[in-house]
């Protein structure tokens, strides 16, 4: 399951260095696959879509950060418990329940980002 920030956010910003993915963005700032991971040039993501890893994607929120759901692993292979959550001073950084992965997806959804690592 993916983390989500909740509209509780208080826009910190202590959450974003934290995550091993760079999966957490400001809101209103576009997101990419490249950004935090070792993807370059053309991918195919997990999902089976083609594009380039730099390739910018809309905000998911404008106001508050938000977590894209397609880099987050709760952390799974970097840490024991999701980085953002430990470290959110209102604990808005919830289980996201539209994106339950077991371990093992979380651990190929690393693997695909982080290839070598």
């Amino acid at each position: 399951m993916a983390i989500m920030i909740t509209d509780e956010c208080i826009n910190c910003g202590a959450c974003e260095p934290e995550c091993p993915n760079n999966a957490i963005y400001e809101g209103g700032a576009e997101w990419n696959y490249a950004d935090g991971t070792s993807l370059a040039g053309i991918i195919t993501t997990l999902d089976g879509e083609e594009m380039e890893a730099d390739q910018d994607h809309e905000p998911k929120d404008m106001d508050v950060y938000y977590i894209v759901s397609d880099k987050c692993t709760e952390c799974v292979g970097f840490h024991d418990e999701p980085q953002c959550a430990a470290v959110c001073p209102v604990d808005c950084c919830v289980d996201d329940p539209d994106f339950e992965e077991s371990e093992e997806e979380l651990l190929a959804k690393k693997d695909f980002m982080h290839l070598g690592e």
